[in-house]
């Protein structure tokens, strides 16, 4: 969802028209917003998980959490190198945002980590998207973009081989909403059984 700055560019780096900084900046503060609501996410988790594997993923998302806020001054520099206005407040990322709240507070590290499977799952594929908007007219933001993209998905990794069995599947396979993410990552032995066995 493309957010419009509230103030008009005055400038736009040379070798873009207007109208293509406009549509890169669009995309970019998209992007910030994206990056704030993450990091804010990764902290509250680390805050907030318990449980036997409290430590690992505690400690899992510190850095975490300090790329996806350098990811957020990337992007916020980048808009304001090309004329723009970053916009960082609380009341504008919630105004703009396409997504839920995330609403899972105190749970055990599978919860969290099959929630935050599918937080991943949304903010890379608004990556891409964002890539094939930028990547059309300026290649410079498409790079950073790609850089951070490539970092979120080997995060993204290592939350999914937490939720991954040796056969290769994700105890949060089919979910559709966060809180059933954290549920079947929670009770993977409960989906199991439910699963109709091979013979």
């Amino acid at each position: 969802m493309a957010t419009k700055s509230t103030s008009t560019q005055t400038f736009h780096v040379p070798g873009l028209s207007a109208k293509e900084s406009t549509t890169v900046v669009s995309a970019l503060q998209d992007r910030l917003f994206a990056y704030t609501d993450l990091h804010l996410v990764l902290k509250h988790v680390h805050w907030n998980v318990v449980g036997p594997n409290f430590i690992g993923v505690h400690e899992m998302l510190d850095p975490q959490v300090d790329l996806v806020r350098g990811y957020a001054d990337a992007v916020a520099e980048r808009i304001a190198t090309m004329g723009g206005t970053p916009i960082g407040t609380p009341g504008a990322l919630v105004a703009a945002r396409s997504w839920d709240d995330y609403d899972i507070g105190k749970d055990t590290a599978q919860a969290h980590l099959g929630a935050l499977d599918l937080v991943y799952s949304g903010v890379i594929e608004d990556n891409r998207k964002a890539i094939d908007v930028v990547g059309e007219v300026d290649p410079v933001t498409e790079d950073l973009l790609i850089g951070q993209t490539g970092e979120l998905e080997q995060f993204h990794w290592f939350i999914r081989a937490h939720l991954e069995n040796t056969g290769g599947h994700l105890a949060t396979e089919g979910a559709t909403t966060e809180r059933e993410a954290a549920d079947a990552a929670r009770e993977p032995r409960a989906a199991a059984k439910k699963a109709p066995r091979k013979k």
